[in-house]
């Protein structure tokens, strides 16, 4: 049975129990308003909603991307005010395979909170398994976090500028393929990757929006299991949260990139790549 992901029937039998928050992170990085409307047309009973621009992000600056890391303080504090403390189970989902739900789930990792789950197949298994949504908005009392953060899952931008010169880091970039390569690039400043990086797009972790099976996600990372550390990002930080989960799931030791590509990309003085990967490293192909 996964650890990091719950089916909406088992979510279903548990959705009232005093210590589960159920948190609702549907969003649109092209639309803001989005996620609220969303969820005021109706949502999993006992949800309660957080916001990615808001509550799952820190205040933008000439660096840090464009969902900037938040501090601990902050993540502490919008938890803590949705009734989140340390024996609470917590279950994210949204309606974009989990893109925006992991955020919810490695934040919470990051601060040593790790009950944490996300429903599989999101709010779209839970209407396909004929469950009900409500528009009655919950309120809970405040909690209490008081978890040690874990600095060491997160890699600097220093760090990362040290990658193409290193044979023992894997830079693995989670954005759909053209945007690795740089074909399109619909919302950075400039299109391609960051030097060294490989391709292994989170959304080849489903198969028909839900998780593929344990086994699959195994045989896709197999040639992830080798001894070189690994470093996630994506363009903002969120979809390589997507990875991290499976990684986490598969016993695959990693760090993310907070600020990831739209940080990269701040510093005039970053070159970037366009097309496949050009780094040697025969023994990883650059997608799976």
């Amino acid at each position: 049975m996964p650890k990091n992901w719950v089916s909406a029937k088992e979510l279903f039998a548990k959705v009232f129990e005093p210590k589960l928050r159920i948190i609702d992170v549907r969003s649109n990085l092209m639309d803001h308003h989005y996620g609220a409307t969303k969820y005021a047309e109706g949502h999993l009973p006992n949800a309660v909603r957080l916001d990615l621009e808001h509550d799952l992000s820190g205040p933008k600056s000439k660096h840090g991307g464009r969902h900037p890391y938040p501090s601990v303080q902050h993540i502490k504090q919008v938890f803590e005010h949705i009734g989140v403390s340390d024996g609470t189970r917590v279950v994210a989902y949204d309606d974009a395979g989990g893109m925006f739900a992991a955020r919810v789930w490695w934040l919470l990792k990051y601060i040593g909170h790790e009950n944490v789950q996300l429903l599989d197949g999101g709010i779209q298994a839970w209407l396909e398994a004929g469950f009900s949504l409500e528009t009655k908005v919950p309120s809970f009392a405040k909690g209490k976090l008081t978890g040690t953060p874990r600095s060491e899952l997160l890699a600097s931008v220093e760090e990362v500028r040290t990658v193409k010169d290193r044979s023992d880091v894997l830079l693995i970039d989670a954005r759909a393929p053209e945007r690795y390569r740089g074909d399109i690039e619909p919302i950075d400043r400039i299109p391609g990757h960051i030097p060294g990086a490989i391709n292994r797009p989170f959304g080849k972790n489903l198969d028909n929006g839900k998780f593929k099976s344990l086994e699959a996600l195994k045989e896709q990372y197999q040639d992830l299991t080798g001894p070189e550390e690994k470093i996630l990002y994506c363009g903002s930080g969120v979809s390589a949260a997507h990875n991290a989960l499976v990684f986490h799931e598969l016993g695959i030791p990693h760090r993310l990139y907070a600020g990831s590509y739209s940080d990269w990309v701040s510093y005039p003085e970053h070159d970037v790549e366009t097309g496949e990967a050009t780094l040697d490293r025969s023994q990883v192909p650059v997608d799976s």
